[in-house]
């Protein structure tokens, strides 16, 4: 008989100590105790007189796999990363491309295809980044693409060719660099 009892209380004593744990948020659930991440976080950012843009990220990595047109699939709306969603943040009005972009949060998704891709630029946030609702899509822009001299290994959002109150913000991995110009407003 002491045996079933000692089960029970373990199983009791398990349950109310998970139960305590408060929810985390999807970037605390993207990094494992103890093991590196996979697809570690990183961060671009520009400041420009008129606004400063910070894009929080999840970098993935080929490690020999096709990338786009086989691991992130053609014509399918994809997190622009890997883990939680893809996030940018400006203090200043944009115009990213053709989209008016007000200040505030955003999340990033792209729309690769083989002839081109969007960015689409979404007013839902803090979510994971396989989590995507159309209806609440600030817009989408078309990106200029080219191709990388060397293959990029590790996933790269940056900011090049800042001048004044413009730059342009670039989406590089595999062999694909796709870009778009982003302009602080008043």
């Amino acid at each position: 008989m002491r045996l079933p009892i000692v089960a029970v209380l373990l199983c009791c004593s398990a349950v109310s100590v998970v139960s305590i744990n408060p929810p985390q948020s999807a970037s605390a659930q993207a990094a494992p105790t103890g093991k590196p991440l996979l697809s570690p976080p990183a961060k671009a950012n520009v400041t420009l007189p008129d606004a400063t843009i910070t894009i929080d990220y999840s970098a993935p990595s080929m490690r020999g796999r096709t990338i786009f047109g086989g691991l992130v699939p053609y014509d399918e709306v994809w997190r622009t990363g890997a883990n939680p969603a893809t996030t940018i943040k400006t203090t200043g009005n944009l115009q990213i491309g053709d989209l008016n972009v007000p200040a505030g949060p955003y999340t990033l998704y792209s729309l690769p295809s083989a002839s081109g891709w969007k960015l689409i630029v979404n007013k839902q946030t803090g979510q994971w980044g396989t989590v995507y609702d159309k209806a609440r899509d600030l817009g989408r822009v078309q990106m200029s693409t080219g191709s990388t001299a060397a293959p990029v290994e590790t996933m790269v959002i940056d900011f090049e060719k800042t001048t004044g109150n413009s730059t342009e913000l670039h989406v590089k991995w595999a062999n694909v660099d796709a870009s778009v110009q982003v302009t602080a407003v008043k």
